[in-house]
């Protein structure tokens, strides 16, 4: 699909990857709606690359229907769904004090995988409904898991799993919404220099740079935003979930 001219909906789109994906989607003539909880962050960006903003809670099912029916109203179908909305607690499940609490892993496994599954089955809805373009295609999905998928490490037992669930449901997924004419893809990134890694001292950016085989550095924000341009342009991707990590393999801690 060439996204020109065609509508895509990123979550977590006021910022890190998901910003770099609206950012580089309208460079390439995509109308794009973000959808954040972070306001004044979704109206800037919002503001700058002539989007549509909508503030709101991926995992919330009222709210993200109307959030779609406002989007397709003033941009038209939605061809692309994007889905970088994520948090991370680091905390073992069992620590100096105890368990961990069981409302830590909840609201992890709400926001991330629950709010991914509820965007994936309301915008799957919408696109199926959609008038095909002339290959047969309906739309796209990528979704954002994270090699903590695979090499979860010690603490990131709900991040871990979260993101491990979102790999999961990338192939049936993918082969539910093939009779529509959409495909499902997932990326899992590794060590990006998003916001949290850009607050560590730079010593600590070069230490996890170097732990990665080639090339020795993190990730930019950008060439996440540009395998995303490429999943929904390249036909046969479909059902997969591509790491973009540089080799990396997580150590335990």
């Amino acid at each position: 699909m060439n996204i020109a001219g065609h509508h895509a909906i990123i979550t977590g789109g006021a910022s890190g990857l998901g910003k770099a994906c609206a950012e580089h989607l309208t460079s390439l003539g995509a109308k794009i709606t973000l959808i954040d909880v972070n306001a004044p962050a979704c109206q800037a960006l919002a503001e700058q690359i002539n989007a549509q903003a909508i503030i709101g809670d991926v995992a919330d099912d009222a709210a993200m229907t109307d959030a779609i029916a406002s989007a397709t109203s003033r941009s038209g179908p939605c061809r692309a769904l994007i889905n970088c909305a994520g948090i991370g607690i680091a905390n073992r499940m069992v620590g100096r004090d105890g368990p961990m609490p069981l409302a830590q892993f909840e609201k992890v496994i709400r926001v991330n995988l629950i709010g991914t599954f509820n965007m994936m089955r309301l915008v799957g809805a919408h696109m199926s409904l959609s008038e095909p373009l002339p290959n047969g295609e309906r739309g796209v999905i990528v979704s954002t898991a994270s090699v903590a998928a695979f090499e979860g490490q010690i603490g990131q037992a709900a991040y871990s799993a979260s993101k491990g669930g979102i790999a999961a449901l990338t192939l049936p997924v993918a082969r539910e919404l093939a009779q529509f004419g959409i495909r499902v893809m997932t990326i899992a990134p590794g060590l990006f220099l998003t916001p949290l890694l850009q607050n560590l001292p730079e010593e600590a950016q070069k230490s996890l740079g170097a732990s990665i085989p080639f090339p020795k550095r993190l990730g930019h924000a950008q060439e996440f935003a540009s395998l995303v341009a490429h999943v929904i342009e390249n036909e046969f991707l479909n059902g997969e979930v591509i790491r973009l990590d540089g080799a990396l393999r997580l150590p335990p801690k």
